[in-house]
């Protein structure tokens, strides 16, 4: 979840976080005089070199160059898997470059692979995914000889009785679940001053453009391995910026689909009406690949039913390179511009090369309740969480002796050394003190949070002007890791769509100090063809990311003209 903007609305004094994701600490960067990169990677401020000097020979390759290579003959799943095992192994586990950002390694994943690869030669691949190397966040179940445990040193040891949906999914799709990743611990609903990316099982996950800034979270690992290519894509989860935020600041594609539209079952939850789980890759297309394989009906998870007749097998067939021409993007200005001249200014390019691509931009655009929400939200999110976790440890029955919030507050408080040495779980104290979700203080908020996202805010707006989007930076670009003082928050955009339950899609654009810039198109319910086809024309036209390169922090030198 996500970090603060200052707001005088909020009686728990709570900061603005991600969750399921939580967002990232974004820079002060707005103090020096660097100037906004964003130009294609062969102009842009070179990146340092590979680590130990060695390139990798799968660098920035997509699904469908894997998969073509595979149907070609020229490489297989178990030598794919092979080389990035061997890359987590080398760059995420030791050393000066050491990312942190995968928490457990499959031991069946060459193994899968190997099986995958004799499938293919009697039968033909499954599909777009067979055989390609994923990497899963760490709040999603698994029932084979990796554990599930949010992070928290709580739950090692309590193996779930049965696989995520998602994973059902991944596994029947053909993927290689090479591992799970790191994140910040219960999807970053514990302190009002975390730092993003730590664990009390993983510790502090960090950024591969620059080793001492935040991964953001609470996706952290999954997006720093991501953009560090230790895999081909990678499955996130979101309550409010958990899967744009990362994506953001590692230079990645993040989408959060509808609610409904991706299962829940089998991930630790917070909140039951905002949670979903999504892509994150390094392109738009990989991201289309990926969501077609997670999205669909689950009997196990009864909000998945309303996406009945929206979800779609295949996202891919929605990209367009000229999918900009005649669309109408609305640019909400008001609350989610002006906290970041540098990153104001990438967006203003971005709105620039949009319009030369055919887009009619419609400036400015506000989303006129973007102010009233946070209080609701922080409301809901604390009564659904107890409510949520109770019930999925409930779940667990005897693979656990935890059964309530209670138990896992003396947890932490019985284990300070290692759980809280760094802060706190004010979130789970303030949760504990929430009733059941019949209560008419809940049931208020939460009609507050749906009246004010959608109607009157996304909806609203959309309608007005006739918008095919809205646009915004996602985020600052990545701050600095710190453990004392947790996350610095400038602002972000993920909210509405959050709290509406609605699809945002972040994509690259651009570079400040070498850090990485997101922008996000927001729509909604159900658009994530328009975004796709939105985003992926962006992307064709603007072409910003690029590898990162491990430095050990960013260059502050001014920019030189």
């Amino acid at each position: 979840m996500k970090k603060p903007l200052p707001s005088s609305g909020n009686p728990q004094g709570l900061s603005r976080r991600t969750f399921l994701g939580g967002a990232a600490a974004a820079s002060t960067l707005v103090a020096l005089d660097v100037q906004a990169e964003s130009a294609p990677a062969n102009t842009a401020r070179a990146s340092a070199p590979a680590p130990h000097g060695k390139p990798f020979e799968l660098e920035e390759t997509t699904v469908a160059e894997l998969q073509a290579a595979m149907t070609s003959g020229k490489a297989t799943a178990h030598g794919l898997a092979g080389l990035y095992l061997a890359r987590i192994q080398e760059l995420d586990r030791a050393g000066s470059t050491a990312l942190n950002s995968v928490i457990e390694l499959n031991p069946d994943a060459l193994a899968i692979a190997t099986a995958l690869d004799e499938e293919r030669k009697a039968k033909g691949p499954r599909g777009p995914l067979h055989g390609i190397p994923v990497l899963i966040k760490d709040n999603i179940a698994t029932a084979d000889k990796m554990q599930t445990t949010a992070g928290s040193l709580a739950l090692v040891g309590s193996v779930p009785s049965r696989d995520a949906f998602v994973v059902e999914r991944l596994r029947a799709a053909g993927a290689v679940i090479l591992g799970k990743t790191n994140l910040s611990e219960w999807a970053n609903f514990r302190s009002t001053h975390s730092s993003s990316g730590w664990s009390g099982r993983g510790g502090q996950c960090r950024n591969p453009y620059a080793l001492d800034r935040t991964p953001s979270g609470s996706s952290s690992g999954s997006g720093a391995a991501t953009a560090a290519n230790f895999c081909a894509v990678s499955v996130g989860t979101e309550t409010d910026g958990s899967i744009v935020s990362p994506s953001a600041a590692n230079s990645l594609v993040g989408l959060k689909p509808t609610v409904g539209l991706v299962s829940r079952s089998g991930i630790i939850p917070i909140s039951a009406t905002q949670d979903t789980a999504g892509p994150m890759a390094r392109t738009v297309a990989d991201a289309a690949v990926l969501l077609g394989v997670l999205a669909g009906v689950d009997p196990g998870d009864a909000v998945t039913a309303t996406s009945q007749g929206h979800a779609q097998a295949d996202y891919t067939r929605f990209l367009d390179p000229n999918g900009l021409k005649g669309a109408r993007i609305g640019v909400p200005r008001e609350r989610f511009f002006g906290y970041h001249p540098a990153t104001d200014a990438l967006i203003e390019k971005a709105l620039v090369l949009m319009k030369e691509q055919g887009a009619i931009i419609v400036d400015s655009a506000p989303i006129p309740t973007a102010a009233k929400m946070d209080e609701p939200e922080t409301e809901v999110l604390l009564y659904e969480f107890k409510a949520g976790v109770e019930a999925y440890l409930a779940a667990l029955g005897a693979r656990t002796r935890l059964r309530t919030l209670a138990d896992l507050i003396r947890f932490n408080e019985e284990n300070r050394g290692t759980e809280l040495p760094w802060f706190g779980q004010e979130l789970f104290l303030q949760a504990q003190e929430k009733g059941p979700l019949t209560d008419k203080k809940y049931r208020k908020a939460l009609e507050a949070c749906r009246k004010l996202s959608r109607e009157q805010g996304i909806d609203a707006v959309m309608a007005k002007h006739k918008l095919d989007a809205l646009v915004a930076p996602t985020q600052a670009p990545p701050g600095l890791i710190d453990l004392v003082n947790g996350d610095h928050w400038l602002g972000s955009s993920s909210s509405p769509a959050a709290v509406a339950g609605y699809p945002s899609i972040t994509v690259p654009a651009g570079y400040v100090a070498g850090l990485p810039v997101g922008m996000s198109f927001i729509g909604r319910a159900w658009s994530e063809p328009t975004l796709l086809r939105l985003a992926f024309a962006y992307e064709q036209a603007s072409k910003h990311r690029r590898a990162p390169g491990f430095a050990p922090t960013a260059d502050l030198r001014p920019a030189t003209t």
